[in-house]
């Protein structure tokens, strides 16, 4: 369930966060040329101004406090923030391709609402698609960071309602009144005596034969009617009758299936195919070809090429990181640990070191994709969330211009930051264009887990000293393998160095750590630095990126600090919080969690803060770690301890939709129960032990909480936060502490059940299993 909390004070007529202003500012857009009326929009960015902190030894400003990676993206994205244009068709209906990608978090639903406002329009008659690559948007094609929202919010808003004025203005002059004298609602402009003129109707007219610059006022929050209203995804019907169209769902003109057999390493390559025409031989197979991690095979089925796959006789070449285990990945990650720089002096310290295993961001549709590669041309269908990149990098691979390939963004089951990357698309065009033929490829099960991205095994040092009652320094020390920032990011970064608040040298990794990392206490000297050790897994910034693992280690560490100085958790962190917003919700989710109350051994609450992208979130949650729930038998599986009450309060400054804010809180409370628990990936001789989501141990019912909660507070702001990761960390961490006051032993090694492995692996090669025909029999 959800509680939407209201403010009695108007965010559009007096914003409590200073830093915003939008119902004060007019903006610049353009009417585009168009045969029906279409417009841009010109935004200018805002760098915000850290707040004061205020305990007794205050902490400076990190980075993160002053220009956030938000920041960065949408100063990249400005440059070209008047190519993005809402137009109006002559059926009253108004269009918008949003440069983002869909995939699941209910992004569409969002844009369709601020075109709806703006527009006077009822939601269904707002048609929102997915952009193709667009080269000309340069930074401005990126989905990631929780900065769909941030970034899209007002040059959304204010094409939409330049085209409102457009339209205004145009049956002002067809009646010869005063624009002042009409109005506007339902995709229809009212006149005086009665006069009235569908959108569709003045379409045409509304139109523009050049680009011209024009001006628009944004509706202020008091005059909102969609906005900041509950509401449903505009795709909810077709998702729960299954219409939705995903990529797997796509079908494109003699587009057959296609798998790959792959090494038995991760990025292992091919030596030989020893059994090559005995398999193009095979049933339904039609074509066969070596790839660079594989061997593609093309059949009329799914099925005949998985039978294909499992016949396969192949020599494999090594793989990147051959040998590579648990055991020695970590010992490496230990060996590369910074030290501590601050001095004790005379403060007592707390000194803690936290291990986080490889965690899997296999989305749960399998990744697909479809090319079609002819000789001067190919045309590439996906979910992208950086199409431009996809698009440049497979022009260069099949040796064509840009112009030349086309790349179509479809809408996926899922990402957890997998849909970053373009490998997908990429092997598809490979084995395409080897073949001369147009294919459909999807990946395994097994292909995601064990090649697809993970989430790099990492490890936190953290020091805190404490003397008279306070924190006088707080060292953090995250060592993690390298994360590979392959997919755009990179050039942001390059893009806007001149403006961001870090010095020195730094990698991508250390810049975006810095740009999203920072204590929200006021804990004197403190420091939170990242170390990266270069191994070659296939990396990739899972969602939240760092914060899940960052912010766990830092709120045990809080509790451990809490205890030594004799004071309740929640109350130490009112104490030394720098954050007003923070506070507000740590404030709510003690009183609306009950927090303190008496409950029986071997059960505990755990509270866990985190602000970042301009949001505040805190998670309260129950734990039952009594032996009768730890060791509850589990097929196949270990059942470990349950959540069994879960609470998150969120501030996102402006809530557009709640409903949607709700359920991302809610995935994110369950991502943090997974990373706390039970959701990692066991490395053995170079590759992943789990094939299949019966392997990996996301949050199921067995260990989900019976009663999950989201508030959301009063607006705080006239703009959003990003919200699509906020809820991750806290939860994250308020599992771990309440696992440590259940037992009374502080985990530092996580997920908690990662050193009990509950299957039996599948085989290395084939690398594809058949698929299983008894599931029946295994229904709980």
């Amino acid at each position: 369930m959800a509680e939407q909390s209201r403010s009695p004070r108007d965010p559009g007529e007096g914003p409590t966060d200073e830093r915003s202003g939008l119902g004060r500012r007019r903006f610049l857009g353009y009417l585009i040329a168009a045969p029906t009326l279409a417009v841009a929009v010109d935004w200018a960015v805002d760098v915000t101004d850290a707040q004061q902190a205020r305990a007794a030894v205050p902490s400076l400003p990190e980075p993160e406090e002053l220009f956030d990676l938000g920041d960065l993206q949408n100063l990249a994205a400005a440059p070209t923030s008047d190519l993005i244009s809402v137009r109006v068709n002559t059926d009253g209906t108004a269009f918008f391709a949003v440069p983002r990608a869909e995939v699941g978090q209910g992004m569409t639903t969002a844009i369709a609402m601020m075109v709806a406002e703006e527009l006077d329009l009822p939601m269904d008659k707002v048609s929102i698609a997915l952009a193709d690559a667009r080269p000309e948007l340069l930074m401005n094609q990126l989905t990631g960071g929780s900065n769909s929202m941030r970034s899209m919010y007002t040059p959304v808003r204010t094409a939409a309602a330049i085209a409102r004025q457009r339209l205004v203005d145009t049956a002002a002059t067809q009646w010869g009144v005063p624009a002042s004298e009409l109005s506007t609602r339902g995709g229809v402009v009212t006149g005086p005596g009665g006069r009235s003129a569908t959108y569709g109707s003045l379409a045409v007219s509304a139109a523009s034969d050049q680009t011209v610059a024009v001006t628009a006022k944004l509706k202020p929050a008091s005059e909102f009617n969609v906005l900041g209203t509950p509401r449903n995804r505009i795709d909810a019907y077709d998702i729960v009758t299954g219409r939705k169209q995903f990529g797997m769902d796509m079908q494109i003109p003699d587009a057959k299936p296609t798998m790959v057999a792959r090494p038995p390493t991760i990025n292992g390559t091919v030596v030989s195919v020893n059994n090559a025409d005995v398999v193009r031989a095979m049933p339904g197979v039609t074509d066969i070809a070596v790839i660079t991690h594989g061997v593609a095979v093309r059949a009329a089925t799914f099925g005949q090429c998985i039978d294909a796959i499992q016949a396969l006789n192949v020599t494999w070449g090594p793989g990147t990181v051959d040998g590579e285990s648990d055991a020695g990945v970590e010992s490496r990650l230990r060996a590369a640990l910074p030290p501590m720089t601050v001095p004790s002096l005379l403060a007592k310290t707390i000194d803690a070191e936290f291990t986080f295993a490889f965690a899997s961001n296999s989305p749960l549709e399998p990744d697909n994709a479809i090319a079609d590669v002819r000789s001067d041309s190919a045309e590439i269908w996906a979910s992208l969330k950086v199409p431009i990149v996809a698009q440049e990098e497979i022009a260069k691979q099949l040796g064509l211009p840009v112009d030349a390939v086309k790349v179509h963004v479809v809408q996926a089951g899922g990402s957890f930051g997998r849909h970053l990357f373009h490998d997908v698309a990429a092997e598809a065009a490979e084995a395409s264009k080897k073949m001369g033929k147009p294919v459909k490829l999807s990946w395994s099960r097994t292909d995601n887990f064990r090649q697809g991205r993970t989430h790099p095994m990492c490890i936190s040092r953290v020091r805190a000293a404490y003397a008279l009652g306070n924190v006088i320094s707080y060292e953090q020390r995250h060592t993690s393998v390298q994360t590979d920032f392959g997919h755009g990011l990179g050039e942001m970064i390059t893009a806007t160095a001149a403006h961001l608040p870090v010095a020195g040298n730094l990698s991508f990794a250390e810049t975006i750590f810095q740009l999203t990392q920072s204590s929200p206490y006021d804990f004197g000297v403190t420091t939170q630095l990242l170390n990266e050790v270069p191994l070659r897994f296939n990396t990739g910034s899972m969602r939240n990126i760092y914060s899940p693992n960052v912010v766990c280690a830092q709120e045990l560490v809080v509790d451990r600090l809490a205890e030594k100085m004799a004071r309740d958790p929640v109350q130490f962190r009112r104490e030394f919080l720098k954050d007003q917003r923070l506070l507000a919700v740590l404030e709510k989710a003690a009183e609306a969690g009950d927090w303190g109350r008496a409950m029986p051994a071997g059960t505990a609450q755990g509270i866990g803060l985190h602000s970042e992208y301009r949001g505040a979130a805190a998670a309260l949650v129950e734990i039952d770690c009594r032996p009768e729930t730890v060791n509850r038998p589990i097929r196949d599986g270990v059942a470990g301890p349950r959540v069994t009450k879960a609470l998150v309060v969120v501030d996102a400054g402006f809530a557009i939709n709640p409903r949607g804010l709700e359920a991302q809180m809610i995935g994110g409370m369950q991502d943090g129960i997974a990373l706390a628990l039970t959701s990692s990936l066991h490395i053995k001789d170079g590759i992943p032990l789990e094939g299949s989501w019966d392997n990996y141990f996301y949050t199921r019912e067995w260990n989900s909480p019976l009663e999950l909660k989201v508030i959301v507070m009063p607006n705080t702001s006239d703009s959003p936060s990003g919200a699509g990761e906020l809820g991750v960390a806290p939860s994250f961490a308020a599992v771990a502490c309440a696992y440590a006051r259940a037992t009374g032993t502080m985990p530092t090694r996580f997920p908690i059940n990662h050193g009990t492995l509950g299957f039996e692996p599948l085989p290395l090669e084939p690398s594809t299993p058949q698929s299983p025909t008894d599931g029946l029999d295994h229904t709980f």
